[in-house]
């Protein structure tokens, strides 16, 4: 089952934030992860949320988003994007094919 990873993140370095987007994206790729939106228009429609630049991720299961957070790889390019941005950041398992039925 898909897990859908979002993000919401301010960059205060577009700079050094493009060194992480070099890095991250053949990362993602390799972990079998696709962006499904990267920094789009966005609205918010109800609550006080003010989201800065929103990314959302696929990637084949929670268990393989683990896998790639936790990763040496990751963690290396996530202090980079420390470094220039902060990110809230939630991971949900997605629909199973057989609810849809």
């Amino acid at each position: 089952m898909s897990a859908y990873v979002i993000f919401d993140v301010d960059i205060r370095d577009a700079g050094r934030y493009q060194e992480f987007m070099a890095g991250v994206k053949p990362a993602l790729e390799a972990a079998g992860a696709r962006y499904l939106a990267r920094g789009g228009e966005h609205r918010v429609y109800e609550g006080e949320w003010q989201p800065r630049r929103i990314v959302i991720l696929e990637f084949p299961s929670l268990a393989a988003w683990e896998s790639f957070y936790r990763s040496p790889g990751y963690q290396g390019l996530k202090a980079i994007r420390e470094a220039c941005s902060s990110a809230r950041l939630v991971a949900v398992d997605g629909v199973p094919a057989s609810a849809d039925a």
